[in-house]
């Protein structure tokens, strides 16, 4: 599944259309993608109308559809989920022909935006009015704004307490877009073993993590290109490297399934621990 910088990477593809009128609609309406949906309804919505902006989320992305000559405010919002190998495509639209694999296709005077999806995991999603719809204001918050304090982090990991500290940051209602190797290189930086219990940390390690969940999302949105290519410093290029060793101290480093997930991590930058869940804390006058 993509994670948050490979999203916003996606995001970014069709970037050149904004401002751009949408002429006219190609989809296959049958196709899975738009399970939940009347594609009759998406194509007639969408028509005339003008890319205005483009935002991404965790591991999902909307654009925003609008007639900037309407007072009303009414905005068309379009949701993409990419699933396993759905991938956005920005095309000239003289002599495209879409593919059997090109589901969804905005046409521009000069564009032709393509939603392609070979596995057919992915998803479109759609929504009419001058509110954010549902399934986009029920994400968690970005990991980067300030609604995720240090004190949402604590509260999280202590009703996780008992599970690995991996398997807490896949969790997309409190991390959302981190996947497997942000969840690793958030452990490795904060020098957290990835099988450690949540409940284990200390004070200290939390505000530790929590700089470093907001430090990864934040750079490796910053730093992402089309070939990946994160600086040596970074745990990433070594993870699945034959003999692969710590940037930080040249141990080799190791691989096991952790919470289900192939997890990479140094054994002498993140030891193990041995440490029993802490007691939750009780607030004297409040249940």
């Amino acid at each position: 599944m993509p994670e948050l910088a490979e999203v916003e990477l996606s995001r970014r593809i069709w970037d050149p259309a904004l401002g751009g009128s949408i002429l006219r609609v190609s989809l296959q309406a049958r196709n899975r993608v738009f399970r939940g949906l009347h594609p009759a309804a998406l194509t007639r919505a969408l028509n005339g109308r003008t890319l205005m902006r483009s935002i991404a989320r965790g591991k999902q992305m909307a654009f925003v559809f609008g007639d900037p000559t309407d007072p009303s405010g009414s905005s068309h919002w379009l949701g993409l989920h990419l699933g396993m190998e759905g991938s956005l495509h920005l095309e000239a639209a003289s002599g495209f022909t879409p593919g059997k694999h090109d589901h969804l296709v905005l046409w521009q005077k000069q564009h032709a935006l393509v939603f392609r999806d070979i596995r057919h995991f992915g998803r479109v999603l759609f929504h009419a009015g001058a509110d954010e719809p549902a399934w986009w204001s029920a994400l968690a918050p970005d990991l980067t704004s300030p609604a995720f304090t240090p004190a949402a982090l604590t509260a999280f990991l202590q009703r996780r307490r008992n599970a690995p500290l991996k398997a807490v940051l896949l969790m997309q209602e409190r991390f959302p877009g981190v996947g497997n190797w942000m969840a690793d290189e958030i452990l490795w930086r904060a020098r957290l073993h990835p099988a450690a219990r949540a409940g284990t940390i200390s004070e200290t390690e939390m505000w530790i993590l929590w700089r470093e969940v907001r430090h990864v999302c934040r750079e490796s949105i910053r730093r992402i290109d089309a070939d990946w290519n994160y600086p040596p410093s970074w745990l990433f290029p070594h993870r699945w490297r034959n003999g692969g060793r710590c940037p930080r101290c040249r141990t080799a480093l190791l691989r096991e399934a952790i919470g289900g997930r192939t997890t990479c991590w140094c054994p002498r930058c993140q030891p193990a621990t041995t440490k029993k869940p802490r007691a939750k804390t009780v607030t004297p006058g409040r249940r």
